[in-house]
């Protein structure tokens, strides 16, 4: 994907080299391709589904989290009362509270990721269709990956455009 972006760069750079007559017909756009498919209904209803299915786990993290603060804070609240062996336990909770945190936060953020993927693959070929169309019926001649540039006036964004085309295609 990068040496993608770095090839468009490289692209609209060259165009602009071109003489000031090429210049006013070169008609150039840009999308920010992942806001166009998080924004369409497509995108909406699959990330809506994805947080209920991971909604079990976000609340076992959530749990474990207040678990954990509560453990560590009587730990230090009475940590001036407490045994050595006691702390030890305590401590020894704690420990074990973090480990399970950890794995249940890899394993959201690994699902998260592997949806992400699935989104992406799914949405793409439809993207596509959608910037075909509007290739068809706009004429644009360059459209480059909002995300490569510093700078973009929003008149040359045809994000909206993509996510109602993607939403006009499901229907």
């Amino acid at each position: 994907m990068k040496t993608y972006q770095t090839f468009l760069a490289v692209l609209f750079t060259a165009a602009l080299g071109v003489s000031p007559v090429a210049q006013a017909e070169l008609k150039i756009a840009v999308l920010d391709t992942q806001r166009a498919i998080v924004e369409s209904e497509a995108g909406k209803a699959f990330l809506t589904r994805v947080e209920a299915e991971l909604k079990k786990d976000q609340d076992d993290a959530k749990k474990l989290q207040d678990e954990l603060k509560a453990l560590q804070e009587k730990l230090q609240k009475d940590a001036a009362v407490m045994s050595d062996e006691q702390k030890r336990g305590s401590a020894k909770q704690i420990e074990d509270k973090q480990i399970d945190l950890q794995f249940i936060v890899n394993k959201l953020q690994k699902a998260v990721q592997d949806r992400r993927e699935e989104l992406m693959r799914d949405m793409v070929p439809r993207v596509d269709a959608a910037l075909k169309d509007l290739i068809e019926l706009e004429g644009f001649d360059l459209i480059a990956e909002r995300q490569s540039f510093h700078y973009v006036n929003n008149k040359h964004d045809i994000t909206r455009k993509v996510t109602e085309k993607l939403n006009q295609k499901a229907k």
